[in-house]
């Protein structure tokens, strides 16, 4: 059936209802721009009208009416992923989550929020009732939304000691309300989670949400230095490894990313030095004093306690994740960036084999994370932009020497993510969401079960460009 934009609206007329061209423009829209191939083909992207539902039942009463008329329903929450997760390929109705915003409830190592709830306002509420805190957090933590990182993300700043969201007990809780006739809402725990959580809203829409929490500390903020990266890498895994020195970040980036993209910094470094950013807490800072001391080259510039800079660099998270990526297109619109995995044990020679095979083609940003209780690296490259052809050679090239990319030039889950299908989240969809509305053009499965990876999906139904 044909969508039936109009009548949605009308039939919605009572809700916070946005039709303003310009404002639907600016609601459509994610952070798809850092990658070249993603603008080139959704910068025209964008939605009918916006639904900013105010709590659950809203959401549903919206959902009946889009299914009724066959409206495709993209949920936003910021807007700050990358992979144009929250862009509405074939148009119709943006549920945009940020009125559902209230922490609900805080207690011992856990909190429930609404899914338009930004990352920072859940962990004030946590620090001033509890003095708790969220263990991990996306470096947009001041502009993200807690429903856009479970739908969206992964990772984040906490990863060093936690894992990943899709780790089992990094998720309590997820309520979820499904696209059907009469929708239904859902609760998921445990082995269900996987269901819903990093699905980019393509089988459901996120209502509530619980999260663990741990102990709040004053995050003491601290710059090392090295002048071979090597040992900025080797220093980071082996800090990754002390159990007894509590960090929430270790972000080791390669010369001259510092210098050349980091003005705040710069005047404190030599475009030779390779920086590293780490998060410490206040009573282990003594430990890490005596670790660093151990490691002949390391040199501590800064730390956020004791800040002599004239310029405050802001916090040391923010030059992490990606927000290194964000700084540098900053300066050099030009670059992009991969997402790839280097898996223990053998992730110091597949880093140095990378470096050596690209150069300053492709300069290394890694990122210390817990896999099974194990330090591995996540790597977030700067890669010198040139032409799609050679980015996915680029690809190729990583693949071929057994590094996992996740690939932030493609706006797919299954691309995006391990390139196989994710039967536990087709079933479901196939469940909640019988005629294919929620977020269309973002689960290959559903749209072609038979295809093979073999080059760049691209969505049929995607709007045309005008």
């Amino acid at each position: 059936m044909k969508p039936n934009s109009a009548a949605a609206i009308e039939e919605l007329a009572h809700l916070n209802i946005v039709q303003n061209e310009v404002a639907v423009q600016a609601k459509s829209r994610d952070f798809f721009w850092y990658s070249p191939v993603l603008k080139d083909r959704l910068d025209h992207v964008r939605a009918d009208f916006v639904a900013m539902p105010r709590n659950e039942g809203e959401v549903l009463e919206i959902l009946k009416s889009c299914y009724r008329h066959d409206v495709p329903v993209t949920v936003r929450g910021a807007g700050t992923g990358n992979y144009g997760q929250a862009m509405p390929l074939a148009g119709g109705c943006i549920i945009h989550m940020q009125l559902m915003n209230r922490v609900l409830a805080v207690h011992p190592g856990r909190v429930i929020a609404e899914p338009g709830c930004l990352l920072k306002d859940v962990d004030a509420a946590c620090i001033r009732d509890s003095r708790q805190e969220l263990r991990m957090f996306s470096s947009t933590w001041a502009t993200a939304s807690i429903g856009g990182f479970i739908a969206g993300g992964s990772g984040g700043v906490g990863s060093c000691r936690w894992g990943q969201l899709r780790d089992p007990g990094n998720i309590i809780r997820l309520r979820v309300v499904t696209m059907e006739a009469e929708p239904r809402t859902i609760e998921f725990r445990g082995d269900a989670l996987p269901r819903v959580s990093h699905a980019y809203g393509t089988n459901g829409v996120i209502t509530e949400i619980e999260m663990p929490l741990a102990p709040a500390y004053a995050w003491i903020g601290i710059f090392v230095t090295f002048r071979d990266f090597m040992d900025a890498v080797r220093f980071s895994a082996e800090l990754g490894d002390e159990d007894g020195i509590l960090v929430k970040l270790i972000t080791p980036m390669e010369a001259p990313i510092a210098y050349d993209y980091f003005p705040r910094i710069q005047p404190h470094i030599d475009r030779e030095d390779s920086l590293i950013a780490v998060m410490v807490a206040p009573h282990a800072i003594d430990a890490f004093r005596t670790f660093v001391a151990d490691w002949n080259g390391a040199n501590i510039i800064y730390r956020s306690d004791a800040n002599n800079w004239e310029r405050d660099p802001g916090p040391v998270f923010e030059y992490g994740w990606n927000h290194t990526t964000l700084r540098a297109l900053k300066v050099d619109p030009t670059i992009t960036y991969l997402q790839v995995r280097y898996a223990a044990p053998d992730y110091l020679e597949r880093i140095d084999t990378v470096r050596s095979t690209f150069g300053a083609e492709v300069l290394q940003h890694l990122e210390v994370m817990q896999e099974h209780g194990k330090t591995m690296f996540a790597g977030l490259p700067i890669v010198r932009f040139t032409t799609e052809e050679r980015l996915d050679d680029i690809v190729r090239i990583h693949e071929e020497l057994g590094c996992m990319i996740f690939n932030p030039h493609r706006y797919t889950l299954e691309e995006g993510g391990r390139q196989t299908v994710d039967r536990r989240q087709l079933e479901f969809k196939r469940e909640a969401d019988p005629k294919g509305l929620l977020n269309p053009g973002k689960m290959i499965a559903w749209d072609d079960p038979d295809w093979n990876f073999g080059s760049m999906y691209a969505y049929p139904n995607l709007m045309d460009a005008p």
